[in-house]
């Protein structure tokens, strides 16, 4: 070896419960928020400028992985930080702020993924955002590796309701890529004719790019759940119908 590691034992620990690691404890249990971020996040003052919006938005968003929904509680605030809009403080912006000290105060424990086991995706789509939630069976049912939401820009928002249902996938299987490729994925779905996307005629341009892209580099099933069964279904509403 060209390089060496040294170890310093006064330094270091060992057979350890759980660890903590960029912010996050990990253990045998899973992954979740660390305990002294919670406390920060608790005592958070009121963004009072751009900049101090900035760093709170910087904050939530590092661990937006365990916030169903971020993306849509975010957005009056992201909205903010709009160029040449001005920074005008208003009952919606601090609901925003409190809805995302409660979800991180409050952020669920995530699993850690077995690279030999196969992956479930819910997602679904609403009129303004998609969302999606990664899961696996590791022998007590169904449980989240991490959430992902989205809110939809442009020519995105005037998409037909089934292509941001099918967004939803894709945007899915771009962000976790890096555990799909070479497993089997199960996608659940509450829009139906998505079971046919991968046979269904008269494709667009847009979907055809998509399919190429899903079959491409992945091995994957699409099977219709119903919204009220669907996970997801909640994680792309408003965040006042959840």
């Amino acid at each position: 070896m060209r390089e060496r590691f040294y170890v310093k034992l006064s330094k270091s620990e060992f057979a350890l419960e759980k660890v903590q690691f960029l912010g996050h404890m990990v253990s045998a249990q899973g992954v979740h928020v660390d305990p002294k971020k919670i406390e920060a996040v608790r005592t958070w003052k009121t963004p009072e400028n751009v900049k101090e919006l900035q760093q709170f938005l910087g904050f939530a968003n590092y661990y937006n992985r365990f916030v169903p929904q971020y993306a849509k509680i975010a957005a009056p605030l992201t909205n903010l930080l709009k160029k040449n809009t001005p920074y005008k403080w208003e009952p919606k912006h601090q609901e925003a702020v409190e809805q995302l000290k409660q979800a991180l105060t409050s952020a669920p424990v995530l699993i850690l993924p077995d690279l030999e086991r196969d992956y479930v995706i819910e997602a679904d789509a609403s009129d303004q955002a998609v969302g999606a939630v990664l899961m696996q069976d590791q022998g007590n049912g169904l449980q989240p590796i991490a959430y992902l939401s989205k809110k939809l820009h442009g020519a995105e928002l005037n998409y037909p309701i089934h292509d941001k249902e099918a967004l939803a996938i894709v945007i899915a299987f771009k962000a976790w890529r890096c555990y799909l490729e070479g497993r089997r994925t199960t996608v659940y779905t509450d829009h139906c004719s998505l079971k046919y996307l991968k046979t269904q005629p008269n494709l667009s341009r847009r979907q055809v790019r998509w399919i190429d892209f899903l079959e491409t580099h992945f091995h994957y099933d699409i099977v219709y759940k119903p919204g009220h069964k669907n996970k997801a279904d909640a994680l792309s509403r408003p965040a006042h119908q959840s």
